[in-house]
Order: structure tokens, then sequence, then C-alpha cells
């Protein structure tokens, strides 16, 4: 599934645009360039995109899932996915699983988020890195269409929405602490 970007989120990158351009002071005439427009380009959000996405179906009970795709970006600039947010979930976490000190895969948060190069991808997958859904606000069934806000390095972001499905995998233990469950 290809979540193309929300005109909410081009709406909102243009009028922060236009905010910045006509500048807050009282009547000074606001900078023609400012050196993060200059650098930034693009917003990450109006370039990034999101595929064959999906959720693992969990109960609120289980209290926790992964979410998988692949997040690609054509553009030409490096992006970066730094944190997410949900309404089925009270927390959410970008991880990645690494090997334990038992040799056992363990899943843990990923410090600085998730790399997507320019004219590349970061594939988020099952035994790999993946979003984590945590204090689950709601049963999350095969069929469901679940909103998940990608938040980017840059500021800006973009929803995608997210069928869920029945997956036997991803059952990775959790390092993280108080969080003593497998997705």
């Amino acid at each position: 599934m290809r979540s193309p970007l929300t005109v909410n989120a081009l709406a909102a990158a243009t009028a922060a645009a236009l905010l910045a351009a006509t500048g807050c002071s009282g009547g000074e005439a606001a900078p023609q360039d400012t050196p993060a427009a200059a650098e930034s380009g693009a917003a990450q959000a109006e370039t990034v995109t999101v595929e064959d996405a999906w959720i693992k179906a969990a109960t609120q009970e289980e209290g926790m899932t992964g979410v998988f795709g692949t997040i690609g970006n054509p553009g030409g600039e490096d992006a970066a996915v730094v944190a997410a947010t949900s309404p089925s979930a009270g927390t959410v976490e970008l991880h990645e699983v690494v090997t334990g000190d038992d040799g056992n895969p363990v899943m843990r948060e990923k410090d600085g988020g998730f790399a997507v190069p320019a004219e590349g991808e970061h594939v988020l997958e099952p035994g790999a890195d993946h979003i984590m859904l945590m204090e689950l606000t709601e049963d999350l069934e095969p069929g469901d269409e679940i909103a998940i806000q990608l938040e980017f390095a840059d500021g800006s972001s973009t929803e995608v929405t997210v069928p869920v499905k029945d997956y036997e995998g991803a059952n990775e233990s959790y390092e993280g602490s108080g969080h003593d469950a497998e997705h």
C-alpha cells in the first residue's frame, strides 16, 4: 500500500513557510533568505513515502504491537523519522532489534530514529527496525485501518493510514523499562 502525503501536511508546510516569509515583527521586513529554508529545501514530510505498511493485530490486553513497511525517500536530501504518534496507542516508539546477552533477539528504542537516505529507503520489518505501538487504547483487529503520525527531524510531519493484519511472528522480547511483554 502506498500512502500519499496528505493535503493537510502540505497546507501546514505552506502556512509555516508563509509565516516565516512574512515575519512576526512589527513592520520590519523579513529577510529574503533564511538559512534554514535555504539549506533544508522541501520539508521531509513532503518528500517521504510509506509503502506496503501494515500493523500486527493485537488486543488492548496484549498492550503492544509493531508497525512495518517501507519508508521511501525519492528526494535529494536525507530524511529522518524521529517520532510517531497514534490515537490507538498511549505511547509510540521507534524500535530496533539487537542480539541480547543471551543470544536472543531483544527490541529496544532506537536512538536517533530511522534515517532515510536521499533517493533511498528504510525498511521496517519483524525482527528489525519497526514502529512500536504501546499502551493500546483499543483492540487492533485484521481489516482495521489505524492512523499514525510520523514526525521528521526538520519538524515536519505527515499522517498515514495503516491496515491491520494477522501475523504469527514478531515475538521479540522488550529490553525497555517496565515493558515486560512481547509483540
